[in-house]
């Protein structure tokens, strides 16, 4: 979908998202993202909790490889400045150039104080709105030292209808997270064919289906438990108190998330590109969140790059 540029091409149809290297040392980060790069994938995607900084971490991504794409999905607005995110990555795409994407996402959509392991996160305000203040301030923030070129490329955590609009028409697209296909048919009608649009999609690659099955579970019941906004965003796809309450239902995790033989991880990414998705990046969930998947990581890209 779209119109060709430098960056879709070299981001290619798939890339891979992981937290994993979060609670790895930095030698092994290192080693394996040169692996990544190895096998062909296009980008290495990587979100933000509180283990590594995102800029921390990009930096790390992008001095251990020479060519692949490094993504921030996302950058949490919640932990800095719009000050800090444009001088950093202005930084990042002067010394790294055409190879760093700056997703951004993570607003409070109230004034309560949230909390991620009993630190609290307070509220940014009304997601709409802090997001685009976000972005002005960002734009407003002066340049006193070299430009990046090409300008580093900006995407949105985008899952509402209002949200997506703003990242097709305020940044280069969106980085949905936690959505089905039906997700990306909507987010493609609503961006334009010109909008770039790359989807994260969480995988279990395990032919044992009770047991991928349970993995994927998991994985979907604690998003919905907290993650407030999304729940409302599954629930605008239509589902409700019977796919949520008690639970997640199995027509919400298999919508979620795809598992079983590479076959069937196969036909979710294409499931994906054909509903307008530009790039699909690949979260790799498995029995042991905190380990590095290197496995299924070798054993998909011959299946699933060119």
């Amino acid at each position: 979908m779209g119109t060709t540029d430098s960056a879709r091409d070299e981001l290619g149809r798939v890339g891979i998202w992981t937290l994993a290297f979060d609670g790895q040392p930095a030698g092994r980060v290192r080693e394996s993202a040169a692996e990544i790069e190895e096998l062909g994938y296009g980008a290495i995607w990587y979100g933000e909790a509180l283990g590594r900084d995102a800029v921390g971490q990009a930096w790390l991504l992008l001095s251990a490889t020479r060519r692949v794409m490094v993504a921030s999905g996302i950058v949490n607005i919640a932990f800095r400045d719009p000050i800090a995110t444009a001088t950093a990555t202005r930084a990042l795409g002067e010394a790294f150039p055409g190879r760093y994407v700056l997703g951004l996402g993570g607003h409070r959509i109230d004034d309560t104080v949230h909390e991620l392991d009993g630190y609290p996160m307070p509220a940014r305000g009304r997601a709409l709105s802090t997001m685009r203040a976000y972005l002005d301030a960002m734009d407003a923030v002066p340049n006193h030292g070299p430009v990046p070129d090409p300008a580093p490329r900006r995407l949105l955590a985008a899952l509402g209808p209002k949200m997506v609009e703003l990242a097709a028409r305020r940044t280069w697209g969106a980085h949905p997270y936690f959505v089905p296909v039906e997700h990306t048919v909507r987010a493609r009608r609503i961006m334009g064919p010109d909008a770039f649009l790359g989807v994260e999609q969480a995988v279990v690659l395990d032919t044992d289906l009770a047991r991928a099955r349970e993995v994927a579970t998991a994985h979907v019941a604690a998003y919905v438990s907290m993650a407030p906004h999304q729940e409302a965003n599954i629930r605008r796809l239509g589902f409700g108190d019977d796919d949520i309450a008690g639970g997640p239902s199995r027509r919400l995790v298999d919508a979620i998330v795809a598992y079983g033989d590479l076959e069937a991880i196969g036909r979710r990414v294409r499931q994906h590109l054909d509903a307008g998705a530009d790039h699909v990046c690949l979260q790799i969930l498995t029995t042991d969140p905190a380990s590095v998947p290197e496995r299924e990581w070798r054993e998909l890209a011959p299946a699933l790059l060119p």
